[in-house]
């Protein structure tokens, strides 16, 4: 196998992460040292990379020449087959687009097939964000929906999927929502300038949200709760 090839596999390897959502091209910058415009230039426009930049993306993103060679015939590495979805707090879903290393409390290795075949659909700018994030539900979480899912569930938010239209019509979404300062898990119903944020129990009032002139609803929604793990 040519260098040349391998610099290739390099592109479409980091490219892959890109749209899954794993990696952004402001992070990659960050990682490596390297600047966006540069990162960009060779992942979109055919640029390349010195061998010292490529040493710094290899290790960034732990990959091995290994994994380079022969890659369209060899076995699907175990980096293809998952991706690590980071467990973190409710404040890093909601304010930070990307997620630093220090703020992940796990990662949960999910299905990277099961993650891609998820449809997103973004009500305003979210392309730089961290995709999917993911928090342990609290007690008063689980209080609140009924049932739903149990404390200490994860919860996985698709953060590019602040839309209030239905994924499932006439299914409601479960949304990660900003109320105040705090997140909460609830359903949204839009009456006129107003969120009405809903609790699955009966037990737990709803609330209602005014949205601020010139505000798009979706700058509200941390994301919709995509998939919930529960123990059983």
């Amino acid at each position: 196998m040519k260098f040349s090839q391998m610099h290739e596999r390099l592109r479409t390897v980091l490219l892959r992460r890109v749209q899954r959502g794993e990696i952004t091209i402001t992070r990659l910058a960050r990682q490596t040292g390297l600047t966006k415009s540069h990162l960009s230039k060779y992942l979109h426009s055919g640029g390349q990379l010195s061998i010292k930049a490529i040493d710094y993306v290899l290790e960034a993103q732990r990959i091995g020449a290994e994994d380079l060679i022969d890659g369209e015939t060899q076995v699907q590495s175990q980096d293809e087959l998952y991706f690590s979805v980071p467990v973190v707090s409710s404040t890093d879903v909601l304010f930070e687009p990307e997620i630093r290393s220090g703020a992940v409390r796990m990662w949960l290795p999910m299905p990277q097939d099961l993650l891609r075949s998820l449809r997103p659909r973004r009500a305003q700018g979210r392309h730089s964000w961290r995709r999917f994030v993911a928090i342990r539900i609290d007690h008063d979480e689980a209080q609140s929906m009924d049932r739903l899912f149990y404390e200490g569930a994860i919860a996985i938010i698709d953060r590019h999927y602040n839309s209030l239209a239905a994924y499932h019509p006439p299914q409601q979404n479960l949304y990660a929502v900003r109320d105040g300062v705090r997140m909460v898990l609830r359903y949204i119903d839009a009456i006129g300038t107003h969120l009405v944020i809903r609790p699955r129990s009966i037990e737990v009032s709803a609330n209602l949200i005014e949205i601020a002139a010139n505000a798009n609803p979706g700058e509200y929604i941390a994301g919709r709760v995509a998939l919930i793990l529960n123990e059983v």
